[in-house]
């Protein structure tokens, strides 16, 4: 028995879970702060939507985030995957309980990357892995603002002269399919990142098995078996069906007072660019992408729409989470070396 497997296994499902408990008011603050939907149908909606995600959009981002770093098969390359994964839990259940929506996805990519500094070295991270990392960064902040900003005001012109009442009416149909968009990417990016540490898991622990029932490195990167997407899509989904309130609170209703129309163009932009990012392979930030477009459809309006102390509190948290989650992985990372 690979007792450092079992251990990487049950954090790596703990992360999962978290990932589904906080990332869901990614794809549902909205919805509900618009009151189209309310919070238990949309919690319900989000973990069904991100269930799907992760089944059906194929393992582009996983084989990225399985190359953060290189290591060697064996105990400390366990050791290295266990520290990366606790740094995520403990990080995210305290920003949790300030109501600050981190991102769980950088929060995977700094522990990665620093508890592989702590086992192995510098050399051990991947440049090619970390410029796609900055790609994703780059589409989930600065492009989803832009395309917030100009969806909304694309909606604001073609319904300028169509009643309040009647577009709040189509708005509400709309924005109901435009969170379950969200919640969808949601589970297609951050399943997939899950998925593809269980993946490096199972080749590190010696294991040698391919996409008919088991896991392994083909021509086009490691090949993710049925089992491991139904595990991942499971747990998010429990993770997700637990909610995150607060952060709902703070996301949909402190930073941006939203209408319908609104709610649907953040949905929207946001839901394009996750899904962009997922096709191409580049580990983008639902909580990033949703929150610029947020951002985005709220300076649409008027600038100071936005309430920017709210928004910098949370680019403060985003910021943090690189050098935190490394620290906390690196010191993880020596211990459990010790341990392993």
């Amino acid at each position: 028995m690979n007792i450092g497997l079992i251990i990487v296994f049950i954090l790596v499902g703990g992360s999962i879970f978290v990932n589904g408990w906080t990332d869901a008011p990614n794809a549902i603050a909205t919805v509900i702060s618009t009151r189209v939907l309310r919070p238990r149908i949309a919690v319900i909606m989000a973990a069904i939507m991100n269930f799907l995600g992760v089944w059906l959009m194929g393992t582009a981002v996983a084989n990225t985030i399985s190359s953060i770093v290189k290591l060697t098969p064996g105990k400390d390359a366990l050791a290295t995957l266990a520290a990366a994964q606790l740094s995520i839990i403990v990080w995210a259940v305290c920003a949790s309980q300030y109501g600050i929506p981190t991102s769980e996805s950088h929060a995977l990519i700094a522990g990665l990357t620093g508890a592989g500094i702590a086992s192995v070295g510098i050399e051990s991270v991947s440049l090619e892995a970390w410029i796609k990392v900055l790609e994703g960064l780059l589409i989930s902040s600065l492009i989803g603002f832009i395309a917030g900003f100009f969806i909304a005001r694309i909606i604001a012109y073609l319904f300028k002269n169509v009643p309040r009442r009647k577009s709040n009416i189509f708005f509400s149909y709309a924005q109901t399919i435009s969170a379950a968009a969200m919640a969808f990417s949601h589970g297609a990016q951050d399943g997939q990142k899950f998925m593809g540490v269980l993946a490096a898991a199972l080749i590190y622990s010696g294991l040698n098995v391919n996409m008919n029932g088991s896991i392994g490195v083909s021509g086009g990167g490691i090949s993710i078996p049925i089992w491991v997407m139904m595990l991942c899509s499971i747990l998010m989904s429990i993770g997700t069906s637990v909610g995150g309130y607060k952060i709902i609170k703070k996301m949909g209703m402190d930073m941006v007072k939203l209408e319908k129309y609104q709610g649907f163009a953040a949905d929207t932009a946001a839901s394009i660019c996750l899904l962009a990012s997922t096709v191409l392979g580049l580990p983008a930030s639902t909580t990033h992408t949703k929150n610029a477009a947020i951002m985005g459809v709220g300076s649409a309006k008027r600038f100071n729409y936005v309430n920017w102390s709210v928004a910098k509190e949370m680019v403060m948290a985003w910021i943090l989470t690189f050098p935190i989650c490394g620290l906390i992985s690196y010191i993880f990372a020596k211990i459990f070396l010790l341990i392993f």
